[in-house]
């Protein structure tokens, strides 16, 4: 059986992280790697047994690429999307597809039918724990969907210079949990945020919040809250719950093992939550990947796609205004 020969655009941390899930993929092949900074380009593509270049062009000219992951700094993405699914390819993109939504609507009109070909990389969706909950509301387990509470936080800030260009909290942390939320209520017409510093010095001088709390309205009456915070002394806290009339269902936390102590002190003692987003999530990139393959094999619409993108950002835009006026935001597509 011939596998997708994939191309991955960009060699930093998350770009490693798509090397990896296509490496160990049974229906993919990694054949390209691209990345400005040539001792990261070879360094990936020596590490995979890929061809790697430093100009984008090399890629996209090679008779060896179905698709491409787009993996590189954020300014880069609507470039480089819009370049591979010109050339007929599909595309992988990591979150945001900008942080303006200005750029990402004109990216929208020039591109028209070809954005069907752009996935985005919301891997949330493809978390097991978080994918079961979603089919067990959707199958009415819980009633019709009432509440649903979702808690990220992160075990330590990120660097200064991260935060600097990231795009602030919420279109860089929370635009993770902003489409989970889609995931479950579908439309949204309100946001309403509130948020701290509480944690970080460099976060408050760069003009960014550390913690938050949003809680959003769906078109159906239904809430959502979100918290997220930078710090989290007990690992990476990644939890969910739908809420309805005829009960609830709960993703926990994940630890590296399910020991528990219990003594005379205290009971159902555990270990830390997994610390770090690859020991929680590689399994959810790996299916991601996975719906990546299938949709490029098909010809099938991606989802998600561009334009779940846009709605997520387009959400982190209004907690943003939320946060910055205290009103409560109305949310207009």
């Amino acid at each position: 059986m011939s596998r997708t020969r994939i191309a991955v655009l960009g060699c930093g941390r998350i770009g490693r992280v798509h090397a990896d899930s296509v490496a160990v993929s049974d229906r993919a092949e990694l054949t390209w790697v691209f990345d400005p900074i040539e001792a990261a380009a070879r360094e990936v593509g020596e590490r995979y047994g890929a061809a790697w270049a430093t100009d984008v062009e090399d890629v996209l000219a090679a008779g060896d690429v179905d698709a491409v992951v787009v993996a590189s700094p954020t300014p880069t993405h609507v470039d480089l999307l819009s370049r591979a699914v010109r050339t007929g390819r599909t595309a992988l993109c990591e979150k945001p597809i900008d942080l303006d939504i200005a750029r990402v609507d004109a990216c929208r009109a020039d591109l028209g039918d070809l954005t069907d070909r752009v996935m985005l990389g919301f891997n949330r969706r493809f978390d097991a724990s978080f994918a079961e909950v979603r089919r067990r509301v959707d199958a009415g387990e819980v009633g019709p969907l009432e509440q649903l509470t979702i808690v990220s936080r992160d075990p330590a800030p990120p660097p200064a210079d991260y935060v600097a260009s990231s795009g602030g909290l919420f279109r860089d942390m929370m635009i993770h949990d902003l489409d989970l939320a889609r995931f479950f209520l579908g439309e949204v017409v309100a946001v309403s945020a509130l948020g701290s510093n509480l944690v970080s010095a460099e976060i408050r001088a760069a003009g960014d919040v550390d913690g938050a709390m949003v809680v959003l309205r769906g078109a159906g009456g239904q809430l959502a809250t979100i918290t997220n915070s930078r710090r989290c002394a007990y690992g990476y806290d990644q939890r969910l719950e739908a809420f309805g009339a005829l009960g609830a269902l709960t993703a926990a936390n994940q630890h590296a093992t399910s020991v528990n102590f219990s003594g005379a002190a205290y009971t159902g003692a555990a270990g830390p939550a997994l610390n770090f987003f690859l020991d929680r999530y590689t399994p959810a990139y790996r299916a991601e990947l996975d719906a990546f393959v299938t949709m490029t094999e098909t010809g099938g619409v991606a989802s998600p796609g561009f334009d779940d993108g846009r709605a997520a950002l387009l959400l982190a835009d209004a907690a943003a205004e939320s946060l910055r006026t205290g009103a409560v935001v109305e949310v207009r597509a």
